[in-house]
């Protein structure tokens, strides 16, 4: 436990499970108190509790990225109770594994809704408080995905290019109130959507899709081992602290040595 953040309100999206949980706890750890924030309910009041054990408070919200209405409330319920808010983590995320011929215009509308209109619709939701409190802190959750392209990623891909390239573009923007904004690039960590993935693949590798992971995991990695949803949430609160206070528009890799660039 720690006092980095003591006083500072964290909105997050996708706050519910995997990386969005390690982000929320890592965040309460540091002293911040935090609004849960998932489409699924009962997945933000689980993490709700959790974050009020470590003894912060907390407000579990249901929040459906890829609608401004859902948003909009959100953001009121969360200005309601905590009166401010300091930090926004743009987590919220889905995937759909395909090349593009075999992609539909459904695939890409909802992969591209949430992961990239979701950031968009969220800051600008969150924006004008920063602003007028001349201070902010916005983390976009992109992916290496966002870096480099890859096989079956094509809506994937660039929902994460665009959160980068969103990221730049607000950072610029927003620099002369004070507010910094970057995002952070996941390598392979064991969340519901590399389940999803490494279930694709295990039938014609012969494997099952924890051993997938594993031989994914050894084979790709500099380092050979996975990263976790605690490694995310760590350079979150390092991004969302005053030690990060000269650091903005940056993209930055949590991969073991995956990407270099």
């Amino acid at each position: 436990m720690s006092e980095r953040l003591l006083g500072r309100i964290s909105f997050v999206t996708g706050g519910g499970r995997g990386i969005g949980r390690g982000i929320c706890l890592a965040l309460a750890k540091a002293g911040s108190d935090v609004v849960v924030s998932d489409i699924i309910l009962e997945n933000a009041e689980s993490v709700r509790d959790e974050v009020r054990d470590l003894g912060r408070d907390a407000l579990s919200i249901k929040v459906d990225v890829a609608d401004r209405g859902s948003i909009e409330r959100g953001v009121r319920l969360a200005l309601d109770k905590f009166k401010r808010i300091d930090i926004l983590v743009n987590n919220a995320g889905v995937i759909k594994q395909a090349p593009v011929h075999e992609l539909t215009e459904e695939d890409w509308d909802l992969v591209v809704g949430v992961n990239a209109k979701g950031i968009f619709l969220c800051s600008k939701a969150v924006i004008h408080h920063m602003m007028e409190n001349k201070s902010g802190r916005i983390v976009n959750i992109s992916s290496i995905s966002g870096k480099n392209g890859y096989p079956g990623q094509g809506v994937y891909g660039t929902s994460k290019f665009a959160a980068i390239g969103l990221t730049q573009v607000l950072a610029r923007e927003l620099a002369k109130y004070n507010i910094t904004v970057n995002a952070i690039c996941p390598g392979i960590i064991y969340t519901y959507m590399w389940e999803y993935l490494s279930s694709l693949r295990a039938e014609e590798m012969g494997l099952t899709p924890d051993e997938v992971f594993k031989k994914i995991t050894a084979e790709r990695i500099p380092l050979g081992r996975p990263q976790s949803p605690e490694d995310i949430g760590n350079l979150v609160v390092f991004l969302a602290s005053d030690e990060a206070k000269n650091i903005t528009g940056q993209s930055i890799n949590v991969d073991g040595g995956l990407v270099t660039h």
